[in-house]
């Protein structure tokens, strides 16, 4: 039996070895990889300093509506994520693309999540960077609760919102949401590199696989991503996003004209995703609705129609 015992306890401490070595060498790697690709990582836009961290805010294009994309929870790059659609609009407003802490070339930073904390800073970013309101919001996922809480607080600053497939307050009241160890554990995987061994995740992201980047941009969609996956500032989103959606809910629908484009649910563990969005739209002011078979990341799979829709109802408000 002792002999049984050992054998088992040096197998055991042999796992645990080769576990350390493959996590050394995977971080080791990481920060080397980290340091080659830092050369890339220049931001593009403008970075102001909010609430004592650095925010990124990329803006292009004239004109005299000032349209803002706020992007999903968990996207590591939104300036390169939103870019198949925010181009086709460029010649005719302002651009403007807030990456929040953790985001993008934005700094990852201890300030809390709680959603009037968000949209204060995304805010304040914008006035910072030379951007005024009012603003047509163009909330993807998770910043759709953010986009309705602005005009929930600020509604002279919201000219209107066009959801590209936005999440609502009622989705949170049953969406299965990672637990905390899982998150906790896909962060330290990323944190360490272990996500270098799995390029097929980041090559399968939309925005790479439609073919909206130029070869250099795809370089740096990858390296943004291996420095910005799964960041704390992500997970503390997570973590308060049924508090958050909470307090959007109890403000009640924002009286404020709304443009939904609505995916097929498919990439949504909700069953009735779209039937709660569709739901949403038709209660608002001037709402309107599209549903379109593509993805969750809806604005890098059908571009063409939403940029041309949006412009039709942008123009159909004045």
């Amino acid at each position: 039996m002792n002999k049984i015992l050992k054998i088992i306890k040096n197998v055991v401490l042999v796992i645990i070895g080769v576990l350390f070595l493959i996590i050394a060498i995977s971080y080791i790697n990481h920060r080397i990889q980290l340091h080659n690709e830092s050369a890339l990582l220049t931001p593009t836009g403008t970075v102001v300093n909010v609430n004592n961290h650095q925010m990124h805010v990329y803006t292009e294009g004239i004109g005299d509506k000032t349209l803002v994309f706020m992007s999903g929870g968990g996207t590591a790059s939104p300036v390169l994520d939103f870019k198949g659609l925010y181009s086709k609009l460029s010649d005719r407003y302002r651009i403007a693309v807030v990456e929040k802490a953790g985001y993008g070339y934005s700094e990852t930073a201890a300030v809390s999540r709680d959603i009037d904390t968000i949209l204060e800073e995304t805010r304040a970013a914008l006035t910072l960077a030379g951007e005024k309101a009012p603003y047509v919001l163009f909330p993807h996922s998770m910043s759709g609760i953010e986009a309705l809480y602005w005009a929930q607080k600020y509604p002279e600053e919201v000219v209107s919102i066009i959801g590209l497939d936005p999440a609502i307050p009622a989705a949170y009241e049953k969406y299965p949401l990672p637990s905390e160890l899982s998150m906790a554990l896909t962060s330290f995987g990323a944190r360490i590199g272990i996500t270098r061994f799995f390029p097929a995740i980041v090559d399968s992201s939309a925005a790479i696989q439609e073919n909206h980047l130029f070869d250099q941009e795809n370089k740096i969609y990858r390296a943004i991503f291996y420095a910005k996956t799964q960041t704390s500032n992500m997970n503390e989103e997570v973590k308060m996003i049924v508090n958050n959606a909470q307090k959007v809910a109890d403000g009640g629908i924002p009286d404020v004209p709304m443009y939904f484009f609505i995916s097929n649910g498919q990439e949504i563990p909700l069953a009735d995703w779209g039937n709660l969005l569709i739901t949403y739209a038709e209660s608002a002011r001037n709402g309107k609705y599209m549903v379109l078979d593509c993805g969750h990341y809806i604005h890098d799979y059908e571009p063409e129609i939403i940029a041309e829709e949006s412009m039709k109802y942008i123009e159909g408000l004045q």
